[in-house]
């Protein structure tokens, strides 16, 4: 995928480097407490002051508990937000905190030593923040401080803790197990999945969700889908909620009975598809929410799933503070309401800065074991492939039948190669493509950001004209996939892409050619299918910043088609 669809970079931005100062830490001591008052923030803004009233508590990010800090920098405010603590002098402290959002700083002043600070760039996910301080000879009480960046955006701040000897301030109360979930639910049910929601039990982190007694899944909000189950039959479920001080009873058992093959709340896909990506980031274009993508698309590709650690594995964070606030709540509830209007949601892997390698039997069972597990936690129907630094056949392969075995018949699978991948049969992409063709559902080859290229009949083509789409497209449909496996790659704007934007007109005039043999330019196919699959876009952010053109056109074109 083009470059514009990085992260967000900032640009520009001068900082003075912060010296950090380290005491040793010694071992903690049985007495040692967070002697931070109101840590968690579930007092509202209660013995902390904030600048300029810069600050707030908000519901959602929030680390645990039910609030959180958000503060916003304004002008010449940085947003700080501070905090008088009682400590005991000559004792060593852990001062750390949870942030998240824009450039976030922590620190203490009025040590009697060295006073110290510590902060971290802009992220998307929770991120701890930790130093340590010493007090000197006379100190019994310091002041702890969190603050944001001129001009930058706000930043939230959750579970501050200044660990160490108690400095007679008291502390916040232990957390107590909490109570058992109530209000269980079964909102919809598929073929193959099965979807729960649950109402918020206070001073819970996160819920464990139980099928016939055994635990299958755990997660942070309150909703929870739960993928690979067999057609037509019924199963038994129970949710607990957990915090540091333990597990709660289980719930009352509710059951959900799943619909027979081809049914339920997920519906089948059309014969002619348009598949979207949505961004997980602001780069520029339309942020949006799932539910604001439009009903044009019967595919929603969200981008992208993160490389782990773990070769081969991935991992899904929302980027709740680039996009407004959005919650992981609010994500698997959108990803419901497009599962009831017969939409699909999938994870893509990879774009243009992806890094996730399968290259050997342990990747490829690590790839299938944590999209799937995505697959439970927000209720995606499949996985897109766009890795676009090469692939190994043989173990993708090997990964996409282990995730086929384990989510069932309505695993949706689609792949976005470049089109040097798809040039000939023996490109690793190709291969992959065909060696999973009886469970693959598209391949939407990017027309875009490319040089010239072979069509099927040897000539050579330049982006940008019906022929290269159609004659590029031509390869695929000789090559061994089923016209019902063939998609074309557009970018939904000049924005979207480097180059290779076409109107429109041109996208629909090489369906047209493609399927009924007309409206072609100087190529021509030896014959058509009336059964291609459709076309995708990157993606349906530049699509919104366009005014929807691109999805009112094609969407509209690629529907009507017989």
């Amino acid at each position: 995928m083009p470059a514009l669809r990085k992260r967000r970079l900032w640009a520009g931005v001068a900082m003075a480097a912060l010296a950090l100062s380290f005491a040793g830490t010694g071992q903690a001591s049985a007495a040692d407490i967070n002697n931070a008052k109101n840590a968690g923030f579930e007092s509202g803004l209660t013995n902390w002051t904030c600048t300029a009233g810069s600050g707030t508590t908000v519901s959602s990010p929030v680390h645990s508990g039910a609030s959180a800090l958000k503060a916003t920098p304004a002008g010449q405010d940085n947003a700080q937000c501070s905090e008088s603590v009682a400590v005991k002098p000559n004792s060593t402290y852990t001062l750390s905190a949870w942030v998240q959002g824009g450039y976030s700083y922590l620190g203490v002043t009025g040590t009697g030593t060295t006073d110290v600070s510590t902060w971290t760039p802009d992220t998307s996910a929770w991120k701890q923040l930790s130093t340590t301080f010493t007090t000197g000879a006379s100190t019994t009480s310091v002041s702890v401080y969190t603050h944001g960046w001129y001009g930058q955006a706000a930043y939230y701040a959750d579970d501050i803790s200044v660990y160490g000897p108690d400095g007679g301030g008291g502390s916040d109360p232990a957390p107590t197990v909490p109570a058992t979930p109530t209000g269980v639910t079964v909102p919809s049910t598929t073929s193959s999945s099965v979807s729960l929601a649950w109402s918020a039990v206070s001073g819970a982190t996160g819920y464990n969700v139980y099928r016939s007694g055994t635990k299958i899944t755990a997660v942070t909000g309150t909703s929870a889908t739960i993928t690979g189950l067999a057609a037509s039959t019924s199963y038994s479920f129970q949710i607990t909620a957990t915090n540091s001080a333990g597990e709660s009873g289980k719930s009352t058992a509710v059951t959900g009975t799943t619909t027979a093959t081809g049914g339920g709340g997920n519906g089948t896909l059309p014969k002619h598809a348009v598949t979207g990506y949505w961004q997980n980031f602001n780069n520029g274009a339309t942020v949006q929410k799932l539910s604001a993508v439009s009903s044009q698309y019967d595919i929603i590709a969200v981008a992208f799933a993160d490389a782990t650690s773990t070769p081969g594995a991935v991992s899904f964070t929302l980027d709740s503070a680039g996009l407004g606030g959005y919650t992981v709540d609010q994500f698997k509830a959108d990803i419901a309401a497009k599962h009831a209007a017969g939409k699909k949601v999938i994870i893509s892997i990879g774009g243009q800065n992806g890094t996730i390698s399968v290259s050997d039997s342990t990747s490829a069972t690590n790839f299938a074991n944590s999209v799937y597990s995505l697959m439970q936690t927000y209720g995606f129907d499949g996985v897109d492939i766009d890795l676009e630094n090469g692939i190994n056949a043989t173990y993708m392969t090997q990964a996409l039948r282990s995730l086929s075995s384990k989510a069932g018949s309505s695993l949706v699978i689609t792949m976005a190669p470049q089109t040097i991948d798809m040039q000939s049969t023996s490109n690793a992409y190709f291969q992959t493509a065909l060696n999973i063709k009886d469970i693959l559902t598209v391949v939407n080859m990017q027309y875009y950001n490319s040089g010239t290229m072979l069509g099927c009949d040897g000539k050579v083509y330049g982006q940008g004209t019906v022929d290269f789409l159609t004659a590029l497209a031509c390869i695929q449909l000789q090559g061994g996939l089923s016209p019902s496996q063939v998609g074309l790659g557009l970018p939904a704007s000049t924005s979207a892409a480097g180059s290779g934007y076409v109107s429109p007109t041109i996208v629909n005039n090489a369906l047209d050619c493609l399927t009924a043999g007309t409206n072609c330019g100087t190529f021509k196919p030896s014959k058509t299918y009336p059964d291609l699959r459709g076309a995708m876009t990157w993606s349906t952010n530049w699509d919104a910043a366009a005014g929807s053109s691109w999805s009112n056109s094609v969407g509209a074109h690629v529907h009507a088609l017989p």
